[in-house]
């Protein structure tokens, strides 16, 4: 290209003077792009959402959650002020975490979440479901007995409850279930010695007799891809329920975000080359597969998936306030 250019103008573009002009350019553009996502990496977003749910009973219309994903130990601002100043400045229903507080399994640091939970103000519905980096929710005692581990135990004195099988919120005459997505999944015909597998398999039954005008919300850390929601739906060995929405995290938003591109990777072997340049419209936020609504939260924090690169890049931590809204009248 250059080769048509008058000589006068080439020299003037291989000039030391242009070049480095240019390298300064190209230097203060870097240096406050990295300023911007230090900054952009220290502050808390909320994402509001409003989901449609079919014939959602009148008593449940507005019912508000509030979603934390994937804080990988982070603080927000001494005690983690920056955090709860967000999160208590809103007014909801029930809070849930979904999975990855922590930032591997064997972990002790539990500081960060504890003290994220004690300043919380409204803790009347506190849930919990466990991440890939977050501990085993249960451990085996001397006597061969499940029992919960010292995260979990130090979780539920802080007002923050394991959601292992269903929980039930009743509003009028009107339900609505909250579950874990894995183990709602199982079927009942599992066999076990275990007391605790068989009250497991108990209240995991509440969900087979469910009423039409019930409302199931599931929790999980992983999001549920269209392709595993068609092989749950074909296989009799599992019991794909009749969700109402699906609330998950994992994504991260994709950690590394790039305008009018997006996420540039997910960690999910259901997608093409493992998650690289993922679907644009199953990386983060709302989504309908079949009639089955699923909402995933980009989370607070990031993982080192990626050597050297534990930071998100031009995509905010946030949280996220979900807010039930009727299609029809019950």
């Amino acid at each position: 290209m250059h080769s048509k250019l008058p000589k006068s103008i080439k020299a003037n573009l291989n000039s030391p003077g242009i070049k480095i002009r240019g390298g300064i350019t190209l230097f203060l553009f870097i240096l406050v792009l990295a300023f911007y996502n230090i900054y952009d990496n220290n502050r808390v977003i909320t994402i509001e959402q409003t989901i449609q749910i079919e014939n959602l009973p009148k008593d449940f219309e507005g019912f508000t959650i509030l979603q934390i994903s994937d804080l990988h130990e982070r603080v927000f601002g001494d005690k983690q002020e920056k955090l709860l100043k967000v999160i208590n400045s809103h007014d909801y229903d029930a809070i849930v975490f979904t999975g990855d507080i922590l930032d591997k399994p064997s972990s002790t640091n539990y500081e960060p979440f504890y003290t994220l939970i004690e300043g919380i103000s409204n803790k009347e519905i506190a849930l919990f479901v466990p991440g890939n980096r977050d501990p085993q929710s249960f451990i085996l005692d001397e006597g061969a007995t499940l029992e919960k581990g010292e995260f979990i135990k130090g979780m539920e004195e802080r007002g923050v409850n394991l959601l292992n099988s269903v929980q039930k919120v009743e509003k009028g005459n009107s339900m609505l279930y909250f579950t874990y997505f894995e183990n709602s999944i199982l079927k009942g015909q599992m066999k076990s010695r275990k007391g605790s597998i068989n009250k497991l398999q108990k209240e995991l039954s509440t969900l087979d007799t469910l009423n039409e005008s019930d409302i199931l919300i599931a929790l999980n850390h992983y999001p549920i891809p269209d392709e595993r929601i068609d092989y749950l739906r074909s296989k009799r060995e599992y019991n794909f329920r009749n969700y109402d929405l699906i609330i998950a995290g994992h994504y991260h938003g994709g950690q590394f975000r790039v305008p009018l591109i997006g996420a540039l990777f997910v960690p999910e072997q259901y997608y093409l080359w493992g998650g690289i340049f993922p679907p644009r419209d199953r990386v983060k936020g709302l989504w309908d597969y079949l009639g089955i609504k699923q909402y995933v939260s980009a989370g607070l924090g990031s993982s080192d998936a990626i050597l050297f690169m534990k930071f998100r890049f031009l995509n905010t931590p946030e949280i996220n306030v979900l807010r039930l809204q009727g299609k029809n009248d019950r």
